[in-house]
């Protein structure tokens, strides 16, 4: 038997990025991962971060590298009608996202939490989680063939919408919220050079476009399709037909095509539970949320979590107080819910739901509106920069 202060189940960002806040402040972790390390920092996700998200990375001193190879974005363009409009996000906001792929972030926090000796536990299995209504917590696994029983004051569930905690909690003491959407997003990464150098948002007849990249010399684009597609009946040269098909035409003769290095398929929700606490046990980031792609914030929210949750455990190891930690599922809600909301519209705005054409000449309209508003574009600016914090780091 052995013991922490903080159990952290799942070695993705926000597991890490927890971990390693905790550690600079003298707050004892062990991170049970099921998967391997190599599995771990090989997952591909999007990698549009918002400056909160990137000031906390560096607050946890993990930001040399994301501050050396990052693209600075001052805007972005939303594709109809056969153009392309910018929102200038610095000029409504004063801000800016960076481009920078949640895989890099995964390695970069990897290595800062395995130079500083971190207690990370890769392949472990069977994973449970009890006693988060008493005194202390129980999380037991196998690990190299062996049982093993952690105890500890705190379970941050960090261990994505499939994960264990969330299952842990008692069907009657959480509520859920879900829309699924019916299409998916076909993604292809090529390591070919962007065709702008700012993420474009394509509205289309056809369907939903959008060019992306991971850097200057790697993109990333995507094509709404239906949920039931095969990956085998998309090849290469149909997928870059098909998006440039879909695209401003100054934007598609700027696509330079190439083999993919990984094509996949992706479907779309939003989910929501409440509440994130459960006694001893937080939920983080995709155990408790998940958003569409559009506007790329799912690990952002997942950050922000991990900001609300570490400063709640420092306040509580430091002062004795838990007045952070029990407002802590009140406090991410709030944030949680207006992000939804901003990747529900954005989706419902640029997206293909049926051949409705009076549907696709109300997008459109509001596109249209959009174009012309000042008020509308600082808006959206607002939430694409991400919405500030009412607790400074």
């Amino acid at each position: 038997m052995a013991r922490t202060q903080v159990a952290i189940i799942g070695a993705g960002p926000s597991g890490l990025l927890l971990s390693q806040l905790l550690h600079q402040h003298g707050i004892d972790s062990v991170v049970l991962e099921r998967q391997s390390r190599d599995y771990v920092e090989a997952r591909i996700r999007a990698g549009v971060l918002e400056q909160g998200t990137v000031d906390l990375l560096r607050k946890a001193g993990v930001g040399a590298r994301m501050m050396s190879e990052r693209l600075v974005h001052d805007g972005f363009g939303l594709g109809f009608s056969g153009r392309n409009f910018r929102i200038d996000l610095k000029r409504f906001t004063g801000n800016s996202v960076s481009v920078y792929g949640q895989t890099e972030v995964t390695k970069d926090l990897m290595d800062a939490r395995v130079a500083a000796g971190g207690n990370l536990k890769f392949e472990a299995a069977d994973v449970t989680v009890s006693g988060i209504d008493g005194g202390q917590a129980t999380v037991r696994y196998t690990h190299a063939g062996q049982s093993h029983e952690l105890i500890c004051d705190y379970v941050a569930g960090c261990d994505g919408y499939h994960g264990v905690c969330r299952r842990s909690v008692p069907s009657s003491a959480i509520q859920a919220f879900e829309r699924v959407y019916p299409f998916g997003w076909l993604g292809v990464l090529a390591d070919v050079p962007p065709a702008t150098h700012e993420i474009v948002y394509s509205n289309h007849a056809r369907g939903f476009a959008m060019c992306s990249m991971r850097s200057n010399t790697r993109s990333r684009y995507y094509i709404q399709c239906g949920v039931d597609e095969k990956l085998e009946a998309w090849s290469d040269n149909r997928f870059w037909d098909e998006l440039r098909a879909r695209l401003p035409e100054e934007v598609a003769e700027s696509v330079i095509t190439g083999p993919s290095i990984e094509k996949s398929i992706a479907p779309l929700r939003s989910f929501v539970v409440e509440p994130m606490r459960f006694g001893r046990l937080f939920l983080v980031g995709d155990a408790a949320h998940i958003v569409p792609p559009t506007g790329a914030k799912g690990l952002n929210l997942a950050a922000a979590d991990v900001r609300i949750l570490f400063q709640g455990l420092v306040e509580r190891y430091r002062t004795g107080s838990a007045e952070l930690l029990d407002r802590y599922s009140e406090t991410c809600l709030r944030r949680i819910w207006k992000v939804t909301r901003f990747s529900w519209w954005f989706t419902s705005l640029m997206h293909k739901f049926d051949d409705d054409a009076f549907s696709h000449r109300i997008q459109l309209a509001e596109l249209d509106y959009l174009t012309n508003s000042d008020a509308a574009q600082a808006g959206v600016a607002e939430n694409y920069v991400g919405l500030p914090f009412e607790r400074p780091l």
